[in-house]
């Protein structure tokens, strides 16, 4: 079973136009991503899918592998699903251009389901969270499995609600990281966006709503995974990495 991990990265971004390219600690972030992702022994190759010259010689000249794809792509999805059509492989891991931090440990977490032969055609990973402050904050995404590990509904808000916080009362982030099957991936990228997906502005429910099944795996990794979103973003992941290098 070939196992393809690819980075969508995309130059422009309302909130921080050039990312991929914002350097950390002497390298460009796509480069520390990259460098992660080729630690994940599951995976045969990395390659980063992009939309700009820019990043694609970035990523050349490090060593990188790199594609150019469509600019009129509409999610990070639908540009890995352009690279698989590309490089063929029978599962498709899609890893987060703005997880500098990512580890290595979760890519194989989401990949292993396949390996043990589930029928899923999509995995992703979830952790418990305990805060309350987490609880309320949209930007946590919450998810919801029934007891075998299949995804019920993804949420910005609180799920379950807790009427009455029992001692069966979990929450869990989703962490988004996903492995496909390459059939899964491209049907996926074929569908329209779907209402639930367009209301809270999260990609997997158009997977769920057109009857697509997601295992999701509790992650066993303690790293906090920090997304880099903005600039402020940018200062905070710069120290963490800062302090790993002393």
């Amino acid at each position: 079973m070939r196992v393809l991990g690819v980075i969508p990265a995309r130059y422009e971004s309302s909130r921080f136009p050039g990312k991929p390219l914002a350097d950390i600690l002497g390298k460009p972030m796509v480069q520390h991503v990259w460098e992660r992702s080729r630690k994940a022994e599951c995976l045969d190759d990395v390659l980063v899918a992009t939309d700009d010259e820019r990043i694609r010689d970035a990523v050349c000249g490090f060593g990188g592998l790199a594609i150019l794809t469509g600019a009129e792509h509409r999610s990070g999805t639908d540009r890995v699903a352009e690279a698989a059509h590309a490089i063929g492989a029978e599962v498709v891991v899609n890893i987060q251009g703005d997880e500098p931090m990512i580890d290595p440990m979760m890519i194989a977490e989401v990949v292993q389901p396949f390996r043990d032969g589930t029928p899923a055609g999509m995995v992703t990973l979830k952790k418990e969270v305990f805060q309350d402050s987490e609880f309320a904050d949209p930007g946590v995404v919450k998810v919801v499995t029934d007891p075998a590990g299949w995804a019920l509904y993804f949420s910005r808000s609180l799920i379950p609600y807790p009427r009455q916080r029992t001692s069966r009362f979990h929450v869990y982030e989703h962490v988004g990281l996903y492995a496909y099957t390459r059939e899964c991936l491209l049907r996926l990228a074929g569908l329209p966006a779907s209402g639930l997906e367009e209301i809270e502005s999260l990609e997997q429910l158009r997977a769920l709503e057109n009857g697509i099944r997601i295992f999701v795996v509790q992650t066993a990794c303690k790293t906090e995974a920090v997304s880099v979103d903005t600039p402020d973003d940018l200062e905070r992941v710069r120290v963490m990495m800062g302090h790993e290098t002393k």
